[in-house]
């Protein structure tokens, strides 16, 4: 799979192509990729998935919008899907403003677009005007073809990006998984912190994690840390830290592992989120926290266990 970060980069021929943010790949992505890679595939022709970042609705709206993956997770798992070239294009007020016709034509012009698969609900360009119908009639001048697909859904309805982000944002990664189709993670470099752990005989790992990313709740998860290819049980803390620092603004992602015993600074760790098991606590002494940290342990172990 190749990565590029603009159109400019890119020139290819006889793209099947689809368009949207696909923020989280999750299984209601997943039916128009499938059918992008089979049938790009089958008409010898290259799966082109563009994307935008930052997110749209931040740009037109002024909201900050947090996304469930970076464009670097992204790309790795539309390329695990198959996708053989993702763009992913810096979304701004001028390319908000630029009228479908003129954007499609880009399009064309670059990637030699044969063949467009778009959502049910899928519009762009200035106002949303380039619907359905109108790439379609757009695609009948300018030579390429289009193709909607319907929504996925299951028995909570419409899958969509928006319900997981409130769904991990909430704390309950474990329906954010189901709707995913895989552990919603946060990757980052472990950093130096404050050590309070290591001196109370349970070392975390800081993780230095990205913010434009949804970050779950405040509380303890019960999770997998990965480093490269080594998978280790966690017991999450994701908040404050009350106890120690009640003025921190900012909330600390950091990760104990279960049965470890070695110096992992600088490296890059991935945390895989399995089931929320608390709140976040103030605790009155340091012993009651001790006691209610061998409790998340041993809960952790059992949730893992049975994962």
């Amino acid at each position: 799979m190749q990565h590029y970060y603009s159109l400019e980069e890119v020139t290819i021929k006889n793209a099947w192509l689809t368009v949207g943010v696909f923020d989280g790949v999750h299984r209601g992505h997943r039916e128009i990729i499938r059918k992008l890679t089979t049938e790009a595939h089958a008409n010898n022709a290259p799966a082109v998935l563009l994307t935008f970042d930052p997110h749209p609705a931040n740009v037109l709206t002024g909201r900050d919008i947090k996304c469930l993956t970076t464009p670097a997770e992204r790309a790795d798992l539309l390329g695990a899907l198959g996708v053989d070239i993702v763009i992913t294009q810096r979304f701004t007020p001028d390319l908000s403003t630029v009228p479908a016709y003129e954007y499609m034509s880009r399009l064309k012009e670059t990637l030699d677009l044969s063949h467009l698969l778009i959502g049910y609900d899928f519009a762009l360009g200035r106002r949303r005007e380039g619907s359905a119908v109108r790439l379609a009639e757009i695609g009948s001048e300018l030579n390429y073809t289009v193709e909607v697909i319907h929504a996925v859904s299951d028995e909570s309805g419409v899958i969509s990006s928006t319900e997981i982000r409130k769904l991990v944002s909430t704390g309950n990664v474990t329906e954010a998984a189901k709707l995913l189709g895989y552990n919603y993670s946060m990757s980052g470099e472990i950093i130096h912190g404050a050590e309070r752990g290591r001196k109370i005989g349970f070392p975390t790992a800081n993780v230095n994690y990205p913010k434009q990313k949804v970050i779950p709740t405040n509380g303890i998860y019960a999770s997998w840390a990965w480093l490269g290819e080594e998978k280790f049980m966690a017991a999450t803390n994701i908040g404050f830290n009350p106890t120690f620092t009640p003025e921190r603004q900012t909330p600390s992602l950091e990760a104990y592992f279960l049965d470890f015993d070695r110096d992992i600074y600088g490296q890059e760790v991935k945390v895989e989120f399995i089931s929320r098991i608390r709140d976040e606590l103030k605790f009155d002494s340091v012993d009651a926290l001790i006691e209610k940290i061998h409790e998340d342990v041993d809960k952790t172990r059992d949730i893992l266990n049975r994962a």
